[in-house]
């Protein structure tokens, strides 16, 4: 498919499978009895392999936002788990999901992408309905892991930032140097580990090559056609997600509250993705890249 062909719609598309490959994350990252560096360098170095074989001549640029991508992706992934394995994973997955604040908070200075009503609505509206429906599991306890949360959401959102700096290029190289950072940087603590059964290298070959690997080739292709803000409200699907596999796999059923936030972020997210195509008259995003201008 080329660059011409691709439009918002399948973007969108791109979007809502990422966060459903992103949702198991939590799950399966709890099944390797690995230091969470251990497990983060791990998974991006199998990540690191598929991007090579995608992008088979990456190029580096030395832009700012090639860099701060790579740099903000590594600590985002590397955070992220730290985060999972040291709090609940719906704390994780909450405290992650404050990007869109910070996104919409600096989109405006550094893309020229004008963060409208519409979009601060929508900000407020989905961490609202998470707060609802994480809040019988979120407590004061497990601050370290809180803070590494709250630490990967703002790298998230620097790392879409700097992505979508980058949609006239090429952001998945971003994506590469960051696997490849967090391969290196986590050299150190693979040393040690207890050893892995079958099962274990399934979860880790898993966490690789489809929660890690082909989730970013989505996104870093979607991310191109979608504002940054978009980029991060419509996978906010995922800390909905993450607790059906909890569901299914564990058998815990989701509180009354639970539910009610998961509907409000659901429909916030869908009415918001859907309002350039409801609104007749106004411009829609080129097929290309979509415009900043209002």
């Amino acid at each position: 498919m080329t660059e011409k062909e691709f439009g918002r719609s399948k973007a969108v598309v791109l979007l809502i499978i990422t966060a459903l490959l992103w949702s198991m994350g939590g799950l399966l990252i709890k099944l390797i009895p690995w230091h969470p560096i251990a497990i983060a360098g791990s998974r991006s170095a199998i990540a690191a392999l598929l991007f090579f074989v995608y992008v088979r001549k990456p190029k580096w640029t030395g832009s700012s936002a090639q860099l701060g991508g790579a740099v903000a992706y590594a600590g985002t992934v590397i955070t992220f788990v730290a985060a999972t394995k040291m709090t609940t994973a719906a704390n994780a997955i909450l405290l992650q999901y404050t990007a869109p604040v910070y996104v919409a908070l600096f989109g405006a200075w550094f893309l020229k992408e004008r963060t409208g009503l519409a979009d601060w609505i929508t900000v407020v509206t989905v961490i609202g309905g998470m707060i609802l429906f994480f809040i019988d599991d979120l407590s004061p306890g497990y601050m370290l892991g809180n803070i590494f949360a709250m630490l990967s959401g703002m790298c998230f959102a620097v790392m879409v930032l700097c992505l979508r700096k980058q949609k006239d290029g090429s952001p998945l190289e971003s994506v590469l140097y960051g696997n490849i950072l967090t391969a290196v940087i986590a050299l150190p603590f693979l040393t040690g580990q207890p050893r892995l059964d079958i099962a274990g290298w399934v979860t880790i070959a898993g966490l690789g090559v489809f929660q890690l690997g082909l989730s970013y080739i989505m996104y870093t292709v979607a991310i191109k056609h979608v504002t940054a803000l978009d980029a991060i409200l419509i996978p906010v699907v995922e800390p909905i997600l993450n607790p059906v596999w909890v569901l299914l796999f564990i058998g815990e059923v989701p509180g009354s509250w639970a539910l009610l936030g998961g509907v409000i972020v659901l429909f916030s997210v869908t009415a918001r993705c859907l309002l350039p195509v409801m609104c007749k008259g106004k411009k829609q995003p080129d097929e290309n890249i979509i415009s900043s201008e209002p």
